[in-house]
């Protein structure tokens, strides 16, 4: 399985984006995606989950602001950003959730940057 994140850039705080987790190879043992976020000096930041039945999860820190979904093939996973702030400033990641706190594999991040 391989994961890529895409759709980062530079934004101003109140603004939205939307990022995209394109998953290839053996898909159909995947139970859960997460997505997570790493600030310079700051230690890698869990974001949200979505897992069977399109159940989802979310940090406090982003809990009304983000919006994590799937398509219908479940080969996408979105994380739509909206009412950015200065603090949501990272690289983020997409990753296979194996539950129990285990994590895996790790795709290319992309850098979202939110302007104050």
């Amino acid at each position: 399985v391989q994961l890529q994140a895409s759709g980062g850039g530079l934004v101003r705080e109140g603004e939205s984006l939307r990022l995209s987790c394109t998953i290839s190879g053996s898909i159909s043992g995947i139970g859960a995606v997460a997505w997570f976020r790493q600030s310079p000096g700051k230690s890698r930041e869990w974001v949200a989950t979505i897992a069977g039945a399109g159940t989802t999860y979310y940090s406090d820190s982003v809990k009304g602001r983000f919006t994590i979904s799937e398509d219908n093939t479940k080969s996408t996973v979105f994380l739509q950003m909206n009412k950015l702030k200065s603090e949501d400033t990272a690289v983020y990641q997409c990753t296979v959730d194996l539950g129990g706190d285990r994590f895996g594999p790790w795709g290319h991040g992309t850098q979202v940057t939110v302007s104050s």
